[in-house]
């Protein structure tokens, strides 16, 4: 025993406890979470008209007497079951806005639909992918003496991809600032497109929303260059949203327009600083606008929904921007497995985070994600359904809802959270068997709908 490495000797410490069966029904509940929150607390469960106990359950008679529930970690470098469950939820939230079910009528799917891509302005050339990087007749350095251009051709897995020519000449404190006010810059958009529109078919534009309502859903994601761009299904429905037809002015040529129209115009001005001045803040010049059609020309609603759901589970060391904690000191920037881009964006936030100018940005708050401080995914709330909903249907599925005209009283506090080396073993080894016993399931539902 002594010699068996230590996660070996405690897996077999667990699996000799007289509770161990109880405690790997809890695993396999959690799908092998690998860092389950441990709950400690009772609930019981009483008719609204009688007041009779329907239900109880106490923690005092669980393994170590506390209950453990999913962390629910959407990283899959951080949590991979709680992240792949994220991606599933996160596929049917997506897929029922654009092709219905979940509460969403089917009929959105005739509905003026795109797929936007805007992306970040550029803050300095840096290395891309290609025949040759970045050809330069003339040749020529910067001021640094850096030279202008790259004729290399950079292979998709080359460490320079993304990383600028010069970082020297880099505008890295614009780079921070436009994280750091890209929600701000989405919601402008929003804005200025449901006015477009207003104004194209001849309406105030404050009674657009007696007329026609934009319902969206968006995803961010981080580019090669560690800036952020953004994915978008845009949808237009009628005043009340999914049940209601637009009005006849309200066609996909019509919103494509109005779309390009936005994505050039808005703006986002910074706080004065005297150290950086205002900056103005735009969109990028890159901008990909795709009418999503029923026939299915064009991009698949379910490749679309499959896309989305595949990237808001991707963690920083997969983006390669970013880590997935919060730092807390300047040590934690030097020591963080990241390239030096990305370190000197983490640094710039960092150092930006001290002025008072910027104080209402919490820029040392999210020097992890390089400024940007709003979520991988949101929608708008007529887009489609929630997570919340999606959780409680499975819940349902499970046997787990609640029962109607019931009252239920809880009581619960927060004890723990993680595995020890054993435990961790072992949930690891759940979940492998889940996932497998998953694909096993797909395979045979495959090859049957083949035959």
């Amino acid at each position: 025993m002594r010699r068996l490495p230590e996660a070996d000797r405690d897996a077999i410490r667990i699996a000799q406890d007289p509770h161990f069966s109880r405690w790997l029904e809890q695993i396999t509940a959690t799908g092998g979470c690998a860092h389950p929150v441990h709950l400690s607390g009772a609930t019981t469960t009483l008719d609204g008209a009688t007041g009779e106990i329907l239900r109880q359950y106490d923690t005092r008679d669980e393994p170590g007497e506390r209950l453990l529930v999913r962390c629910r970690n959407r990283r899959a470098t951080v949590c991979a079951p709680c992240s792949r469950l994220h991606a599933g939820d996160t596929f049917h939230l997506v897929r029922a806005g654009l092709l219905g079910g979940k509460t969403v009528p089917a009929t959105v799917r005739n509905r003026p639909r795109l797929f936007v891509t805007l992306t970040a302005p550029t803050f300095g050339p840096v290395h891309r992918t290609g025949e040759r990087c970045r050809p330069r007749r003339d040749g020529g350095t910067c001021d640094h003496g850096r030279p202008l251009g790259c004729t290399t051709e950079h292979t998709p897995t080359d460490p320079l991809i993304g990383q600028p020519l010069c970082p020297d000449c880099y505008d890295y404190t614009g780079h921070v600032l436009w994280h750091a006010h890209a929600s701000k810059l989405w919601d402008r958009f929003v804005i200025d497109v449901r006015r477009r529109l207003a104004t194209s078919a001849g309406l105030v534009q404050s009674r657009f929303a007696h007329h026609a309502r934009l319902s969206f859903a968006r995803v961010a994601e981080y580019q090669k260059r560690a800036a952020v761009h953004v994915h978008a299904v845009v949808r237009l429905d009628g005043p009340d949203g999914p049940t209601d037809e637009p009005p006849p002015w309200g066609t996909a040529d019509r919103l494509t327009d109005a779309v390009r129209a936005s994505a050039g115009r808005v703006l986002v001005r910074t706080p004065y600083s005297p150290a950086v001045g205002e900056l103005l803040l735009r969109w990028g010049a890159q901008l990909d606008v795709r009418p999503l059609h029923a026939d299915g020309d064009g991009p698949g609603d379910d490749a679309v929904a499959a896309y989305v759901a595949k990237y808001v589970t991707k963690g920083a060391s997969e983006t390669g921007a970013g880590i997935d904690h919060r730092v807390t000191t300047w040590a934690d920037i030097d020591t963080a497995p990241v390239s030096a881009h990305v370190r000197t964006l983490m640094r710039t936030c960092w150092r930006l985070g001290g002025l008072p100018e910027y104080a209402p940005l919490h820029l040392r708050t999210w020097t992890h994600t390089l400024g940007y401080r709003g979520h991988i995914l949101t929608k708008s709330r007529a887009y489609s359904t929630t997570y919340a909903a999606l959780r409680a249907e499975r819940a349902q599925h499970a046997g787990d809802a609640e029962i109607p005209d019931s009252i239920t009283e809880a009581h619960w506090r927060y004890v723990g959270s993680g595995h020890s080396p054993g435990a961790a073993l072992i949930a690891a080894g759940v979940a492998e068997d889940l996932a497998e016993g998953r694909r096993l399931s797909a395979d045979a539902r495959q090859e049957s709908g083949g035959r």
